[in-house]
């Protein structure tokens, strides 16, 4: 269940036999290689020089272990870019982006599909039957480095094309858009430009549709290569390496065209940079990432794929290079990353990289083992856990719905990263706490799109879903258990209008209230929020509510925050943490569930047939565990920075 990612290509090839080896001593079984390796495989146009991996592969499948070959387009080489320069993104400045880096390539142009059917044809008929390969990877890292939205000449006339298709007349776009505002109507689709290198904002309705359009793009590009590896490479999974707090792009649609969804998790670079926290926070989090980071993507990820498979292509083993500040992390961190990772139901947790590069853009980004090959902390604890899985046997479980459900959708941030009204409003940060309040009640939970099954949940939280459309309500007039949804939804119409009805919206069929006026506030403007004899701290956003409900919790100045209609409760307001936390605990006790509270560094997750408790405290934390519990790892005093596994009942 541990792989890791490798460059031969890196390194003089008397060290390959030697590396496979100590691989597979620690236990790893997968290897990832190839994505960045074009420049390698092919120095010139149809010089393919193939014999350098074919010696790598098959050294590395002597020693026993499976390869993940990689379509390598993540890294277009200099020749081609001379050659065909139209491959390159526009920034939002109408500036090309220059090669000398990665991921220099815009997903639209027609230039860049021809070559990449080219480029992955010919990797996939060379290694798409060898016996050590046992899966793909497409690409690496979509839109990482902001490559989403690109604006290339090219792209003008496909996103042209996309809105004839998405409208059919130009009239119906005028009305959609209400193009009247500022007299921006058009009279052909022709004349609409790309949403940049305007005076002021563009049109938001523009700006989500141009949002939409390059989503898509992406998710082509990727059945492109899918569909190209699968013909000539059938029966071993396909899959693409996801990042964290990246929303860019619709991850479901994607995912559609893959077999297992994969995603790297730096738990440390992400608590820096990623999550907005204050300093005081981010201190207490520097060396153990922050407890819901790598878990909430190990459940957002889960429900990604149909089969519900997933791994960790990229774990960090010690400190990166990426991030505002790039700490250490506290000694049995990477062994702890490893295990919940697991525990979360991971396939295979796979580490960034066997050794760490003594060049270029990532040198100060650790591996396992130092650039001379000396072992380093992360291949000691990778080491532990390979020996640990040998020990108990631990096998994740097949896929168990969770007691909670939690509403995940990429639209939703584009819609208000498009028109956020306040600065703090962010879309992850809003999800985060809902996600750490059901967390810190000892739950597991479900990440799921919101056209998925939300019935037989105890619990369904929806933070925010600004456009609730048709297969949205349907799903959620199916929730059989309780349903939180948070403010701003149904807000907008699909062509991010304001409903003829109000916000709502749509959702005025589930809860009965009208929303008449909206406030973003400054964090320093903190408003008081009384529910059940409790006060607590409300800010960012305030909504003015109508219609015959009374609320069930009020703001000091006497107006509801928090509405409720049999099962389904509206919040609108920005929910405090701990507001969320006791409100949540009350919907469970009255349905009989019994929610464990937890101290903030301790987090729990059943998989495996086993319940593992996590401590990213410096101190040690006694684990929830019932009397008599038989520990298979650690004990009822979860160590620092360490883990305890007790046999469910």
């Amino acid at each position: 269940m541990l792989g890791v990612c490798y460059y031969p290509e890196h390194w003089p090839e008397e060290n390959w036999t030697r590396d496979a080896a100590r691989m597979a001593e620690i236990g790893i079984r997968f290897v990832r290689v190839a994505e960045f390796a074009w420049s390698r495989l092919e120095p010139s146009r149809d010089d393919f020089r193939w014999d350098w991996l074919d010696r790598a592969i098959e050294t590395l499948g002597a020693a026993g272990l499976k390869v993940v070959m990689s379509t390598p387009t993540a890294t277009p080489p200099k020749w081609l870019i001379d050659a065909r320069p139209e491959i390159l993104p526009f920034d939002a400045d109408g500036r090309p982006r220059r090669f000398g880096s990665r991921r220099h390539y815009c997903f639209s142009s027609p230039a860049w599909l021809e070559e990449t059917r080219r480029i992955c044809e010919a990797v996939a008929d060379r290694y798409g039957e060898n016996a050590h390969v046992a899966g793909w990877q497409l690409c690496n890292e979509y839109g990482c480095h902001d490559t989403v939205l690109s604006y290339a000449a090219h792209c003008r006339p496909a996103f042209q094309e996309w809105l004839r298709h998405r409208y059919e007349t130009i009239e119906t776009l005028n009305g959609e858009w209400g193009t009247v505002f500022w007299s921006k109507e058009y009279a052909d689709f022709a004349e609409i430009d790309l949403p940049n290198q305007m005076v002021t904002e563009p049109n938001p309705a523009h700006s989500l549709d141009f949002r939409r359009f390059s989503s898509d793009a992406i998710v082509a590009y990727n059945k492109l290569q899918a569909e190209i590896v699968r013909a000539r490479s059938p029966a071993r999974f396909v899959s693409h390496n996801f990042m964290g707090y990246f929303d860019q792009f619709d991850h479901y649609k994607v995912s559609a065209d893959l077999d297992v969804a994969t995603w790297d998790s730096y738990p440390l670079g992400f608590t820096d940079e990623r999550m907005g926290l204050p300093a005081e926070t981010r201190v207490r989090w520097a060396r153990s990432g922050h407890p819901d980071v790598a878990a909430f993507h190990h459940d957002l990820y889960r429900g990604m794929t149909r089969g519900g498979r997933w791994w960790v292509m990229e774990q960090q083993p010690g400190p990166v290079n990426w991030a505002p500040h790039n700490p250490a992390p506290a000694d049995g961190m990477v062994r702890l990353w490893t295990w919940e990772a697991l525990a979360h139901g991971a396939e295979v947790v796979s580490y960034f990289r066997w050794r760490q590069a003594p060049f270029a853009q990532e040198q100060m980004h650790a591996g396992l083992n130092l650039p001379d090959g000396t072992p380093d902390v992360g291949s000691r604890e990778a080491a532990q856990v390979g020996r640990e899985l040998a020990e108990t046997g631990f096998a994740p479980t097949p896929d168990v719905p969770a007691p909670v459900a939690l509403v995940f959708d990429y639209e939703a941030a584009w819609a208000i990263g498009v028109q956020p009204q306040g600065a703090e409003f962010d879309y992850q940060h809003l999800v985060r706490a809902f996600y750490t309040a059901l967390r810190r009640l000892g739950l597991d939970v479900d990440i799921l799109p919101p056209d998925a099954d939300l019935s037989g949940y105890a619990l369904v939280c929806v933070p925010t879903l600004p456009i609730a459309d048709g297969p949205a309500i349907e799903c959620l007039h199916g929730v059989t258990g309780d349903l939180v949804i948070g403010p701003r939804s149904g807000s907008r119409t699909p062509s991010h209008r304001i409903p003829d009805s109000l916000p709502p919206g749509p959702l005025r069929d589930l809860i009965d209230i009208r929303i008449t006026r909206v406030e973003s506030l400054d964090p320093a403007m903190v408003e008081k929020l009384r529910w059940h004899d409790r006060v607590y701290p409300v800010s960012l956003w305030l909504e003015h509510v109508e219609g015959p409900l009374e609320p069930v919790a009020r703001l000091s100045n006497g107006k509801g925050g928090a509405y409720r209609s049999g099962d389904v409760h509206y919040l609108s307001f920005w929910p405090d943490e701990q507001f969320l936390i006791d409100y949540f605990d009350s919907l469970l006790v009255a349905r009989g569930f019994e929610a464990v509270r937890l101290p903030d560094a301790l987090r729990l997750r059943r998989g495996g047939g086993l319940t593992f408790a996590f401590n990213r405290a410096a101190a040690p934390i006694a684990a929830p565990a019932p009397d008599g519990a038989d520990f298979v790892l650690g004990g009822r005093q979860v160590a620092p920075y360490g883990l305890s596994a007790w046999r469910q009942r």
